[in-house]
């Protein structure tokens, strides 16, 4: 150890950095990628090549990504997906955004159709803007978001703050203040309810603020461009993202709104793909959308349908049940924190959490629907947003009955209907209904000649 010199530990590090330079410029020289005909082809490795060669007809989406830096750069990165894996085939990680545009286009554009005829390509069609949000429209998506999460998000972390500081708050001796909360009089329990009133103001303003200022970073310049047969969407500040949608490619669409969105017409469409990245779902969020913008891009999306196809059907009030011991759990779980943390005192939350629990129960049921049509599965649910869940047949890939030792008493029943992309629930139906549907579907999807993508 003593032989080591100042100079030869900066000859090392010169040393490390010129193999580090060497091996980046080899990786670039030996990084290379082509078209030919109707196939993407990738080259890389120094030692060991390696050749990935992915059919135009199996991407199922070109995700070009631009974050802070690659901004400042001017460069961006791509990211091409199939339905093989959760995360991306390849990933081009510099690229300027012209030649990533060209690429992209050019993915999308197959040179000949399954009959052999040329199909006609997006270079002839002119795009259109179909959707640009509003800062206005922007900042009543934030305001009318579903704040609870928020709300818990800030709440815990406060509350962790709280432990951590908690030996430090006593050296100030505030736990003097604490303990003539043993004898209260009416003043100080006036003050108490006052002070933890205000705490909860201030926390839900601040979930308020940061649901409008996270909707706006993540939706700014938000844009729905119309292609002849893809739906582009681009958005985001610090992050942008550029992303295309395929009809053929969805597994499954996502409608979200409540009452406060209702009254200001905005609507938010999810789209779900096969195997993505659930991260990168959350770019696959259009918001603010009105009702005819809406209803215009669930059928680009997916053809034909109609949302008052099928008969509307309820599950069994045994879904109640389960609402009702769901809330009885989270009541115990609130009151005794509250005990642990602030004393009998606080016992008073229950004349807010009792009628939450109530409205929970009832517009959770209120809210669950089903709807079997000919060629789509329609699930409604919800409490504070209404979600609704909408499905092709052709695409499922697998339909489970599922009944517990509590539901087999009552002849209760819930189907699972999975695609490549999600699953989704139709609880507590009668066990006939529930085998009817199982048939019905699993007939469909067997008899159809349609590709799932």
């Amino acid at each position: 150890m003593g032989n080591i010199t100042p100079t030869m530990v900066v000859l090392a590090l010169i040393a490390v950095l010129i193999i580090i330079l060497i091996i980046a410029i080899l990786k670039y020289l030996n990084f290379k990628f082509h078209i030919h005909n109707d196939d993407f082809h990738l080259a890389t490795g120094i030692i060991n090549k390696d050749n990935t060669i992915i059919p135009k007809s199996k991407i199922q989406n070109v995700y070009i990504k631009q974050n802070f830096l690659q901004q400042i750069i001017n460069v961006v990165s791509v990211k091409i997906e199939t339905a093989g894996d959760k995360k991306s085939e390849i990933e081009i990680s510099a690229l300027d955004k012209p030649t990533a545009l060209l690429l992209k286009k050019k993915l999308f554009n197959r040179a000949t159709s399954t009959s052999g005829e040329p199909e006609p390509k997006d270079a002839l069609e002119e795009p259109e803007v179909f959707f640009k949000v509003t800062p206005k429209r922007l900042f009543l998506e934030g305001l009318s978001q579903n704040h609870f999460k928020s709300f818990l998000l800030i709440f815990t972390f406060s509350f962790g703050l709280y432990s951590e500081f908690k030996d430090f708050l006593k050296e100030l001796e505030l736990e003097k203040h604490v303990e003539g909360i043993v004898e209260l009089d009416e003043a100080t329990i006036l003050r108490l309810i006052i002070t933890n009133v205000i705490i909860v103001v201030v926390v839900v303003l601040i979930s308020f603020l940061f649901s409008i200022v996270k909707t706006f970073i993540i939706n700014f310049n938000l844009e729905v461009v119309e292609h002849q047969k893809t739906v582009e969407i681009n958005k985001g500040l610090f992050n942008k993202v550029s992303l295309s949608l395929t009809p053929s490619r969805i597994q499954n669409l996502v409608i979200t709104t409540n009452r406060i969105k209702q009254y200001f017409g905005l609507h938010t469409l999810s789209v779900k793909q096969a195997m993505v990245n659930v991260k990168q779902q959350k770019n696959f969020n259009i918001v603010a959308l009105e009702k005819e913008q809406l209803n215009y891009l669930v059928n680009k999306l997916i053809t034909n349908y109609n949302e008052n196809q099928g008969e509307l059907a309820k599950p069994k009030p045994y879904y109640m049940r389960i609402s009702a011991l769901e809330m009885l759990v989270f009541g115990s779980v609130i009151n005794g924190l509250s005990l642990a943390i602030f004393g009998i005192q606080m016992l008073w939350i229950n004349t807010v959490f009792l009628p939450l629990a109530a409205l929970y129960i009832y517009f959770a049921y209120k809210k669950a629907y089903y709807k079997i049509s000919e060629n789509f599965v329609t699930i409604g649910s919800g409490v504070i947003d209404t979600t609704t869940n909408i499905l092709e047949i052709h695409k499922i890939q697998g339909v489970k009955l599922k009944q517990t030792i509590f539901q087999k008493p009552r002849d209760i029943a819930s189907l699972v209907i999975s695609t490549a992309s999600k699953s989704v629930t139709i609880p507590y139906i009668s066990k006939q209904e529930a085998l009817t549907i199982y048939n019905f579907l699993l007939y469909k999807v067997e008899s159809q000649d349609r590709d799932w993508m």
